[in-house]
């Protein structure tokens, strides 16, 4: 599903202008996005976590001129479903 698939799925549901849906849905995203810059967790009950993983350093190879550069720790974003979110996909979506 797109962006606009679900811009389009909002507006069907509750019959708000196709502009304004969009708006929030950018405005969602972008404020998900600021704040996970400013090192903060999104908690969201009933969803899941939008949260920060810390990866460690490590030594990469480049193959084609075969030396070893080194990659520094960093921070990933990540996202942890929630309990409920995950039950209901196990029940709901069949495996192909």
């Amino acid at each position: 599903m797109t962006k606009a698939e679900i811009v389009s799925d909002i507006v069907e549901k509750t019959g708000i202008e196709k502009v304004t849906v969009e708006a929030t849905v950018e405005a969602i995203m972008e404020t998900i996005k600021s704040s996970m810059t400013k090192g903060e967790n999104i908690y969201l009950r009933g969803f899941g976590t939008f949260l920060l993983k810390k990866r460690a350093e490590k030594t990469g190879r480049n193959i084609s001129k075969k030396t070893a550069v080194k990659i520094p720790a960093h921070m990933v974003p990540a996202f942890k479903p929630s309990k409920e979110f995950v039950s209901d996909v196990k029940v709901r979506v069949k495996v192909k």
